[in-house]
This record gives structure tokens, C-alpha cells and sequence, in this order.
């Protein structure tokens, strides 16, 4: 009698295990869905900038043809909890573009993260004008280049979008990693990417590299 009640105690043992997992791989799956569905609406938002005459880089003659920009698959592994450090005694300074403008920045703050089994560093930019204007009090500014570039990205590097976190943490998401406007119009002045910010990996996610013709 007593070996059978441990064989049903042992079995609902297991029964309450397996639940317990089963839950935890639904909320990962969901996670995971969640995320994805995020980078494609990215996608979709970008595409319908560039097709729309009034928020479009494009010059007309590849505008008026305009479907798509090429992305990347989403993919989560480069989708990134990462360490962020602020940095309060950074003085502000002139950062150069690809005409002779340059812009007002002053480094924020530095992101810190693990990506395929390495640590690797980069540096956040606040742009001082564009600070005094509400909308963008909290826009930190994310410009870097990686070892696709030149081949499957725009050479010249690409940037992220990010906003002030609240703590010590910060989503980097490189799914959303975009070209600077003048990839696709030499009108526009674009912000160089720094020494500093140059990653030795290849970050395949976000827009690759424009195809004119």
C-alpha cells in the first residue's frame, strides 16, 4: 500500500513539473512572438516613411517605384538586455558629418552587452539642440558600424533610436538598425559614425544596404 501511494505521489510530482515547464516554455514562445511581431512592425512603419513623399529620403525617380527596403530576418539574438552607464561628466563636442555641418553631442552614456560570446562597448549620444525640444527630451542617439558593412549593409555604418532608461538597464535592439539618410540621398548631412563605436562582429539585423537599380 505504501508503494503505491509513492507511485502516485511521485506521479503527480511529475504531473506538476511538467505544468510547471510547459507554462514557462509558453511564456518564452510568447516572449518570443511578441518580439518578433515588434521588429516587423519596425519594418512596416519604416517602409510606409519611405513610400509617403513627405517623410521620405528617397529621391522621386526611386521613390515612385518603392516597395520595400531589404531587412534581415528578425532575429532575437540581437535583441539585447544591456548594462547602461550613464556618464554626467562628459562635456559636450562637435561631431562630424558627411558634409562640413557638424552636430552638438555630448556622450550620455555607455552601453555594455554580451554578443556571441564576446563583450562589447558602445557609446550613446544626447544631441544638445535637439534637446530643448519636448518631444525629444528623452532620444539618445546610437551610431555604429559593424563587420557587414560595405558588403550586405551601407558602408558608412548605421544607426539606432533609443530613450533615456529609467534604471541601469536598456533594450538594444539592432533589428531596428536603420541607414542614415544620405545612403539614400547625398543631400541629406549625416552624423559619422565614431572611432569608438566601430564593432568587430557582424550585427546581421536591421536594413541592409540600398540597391539603387
Amino acid at each position: 500500500m505504501k508503494q503505491l501511494f509513492l507511485v502516485l505521489f511521485l506521479l503527480t510530482l511529475s504531473c506538476k513539473e511538467k505544468r510547471y515547464h510547459d507554462q514557462e516554455e509558453k511564456n518564452t514562445v510568447q516572449l518570443e512572438s511578441g518580439a518578433i511581431e515588434d521588429i516587423i512592425q519596425f519594418q512596416k512603419k519604416l517602409n510606409e516613411e519611405f513610400k509617403d513623399p513627405k517623410t521620405s529620403p528617397l529621391p522621386d525617380r526611386f521613390r515612385k517605384d518603392f516597395t520595400t527596403l531589404d531587412f534581415y530576418e528578425p532575429d532575437t539574438t540581437y535583441r539585447i538586455i544591456a548594462k547602461f552607464t550613464r556618464t554626467p561628466e562628459a562635456l559636450p563636442f562637435m561631431m562630424p558629418t558627411t558634409t562640413e555641418r557638424q552636430t552638438e553631442e555630448v556622450i550620455f552614456g555607455i552601453i555594455t552587452f554580451n554578443l556571441k560570446g564576446r563583450i562589447h562597448k558602445l557609446e550613446v549620444y544626447q544631441n544638445q539642440e535637439l534637446m530643448q525640444q519636448e518631444k525629444y527630451r528623452d532620444y539618445l542617439f546610437l551610431p555604429f558600424a559593424d563587420l557587414t558593412n560595405g558588403e550586405e549593409t551601407y558602408g558608412g555604418g548605421r544607426y539606432l533610436d533609443l530613450t533615456i532608461p529609467s534604471g541601469d538597464t536598456i533594450l538594444l535592439d539592432f533589428n531596428k538598425a536603420y541607414n542614415p539618410y544620405c545612403a539614400y540621398n547625398p543631400k541629406y548631412s549625416c552624423p559619422l559614425v565614431p572611432r569608438q563605436n566601430r564593432l568587430d562582429v557582424e550585427i546581421a539585423a536591421g536594413v541592409k544596404a540600398f540597391k539603387k537599380g
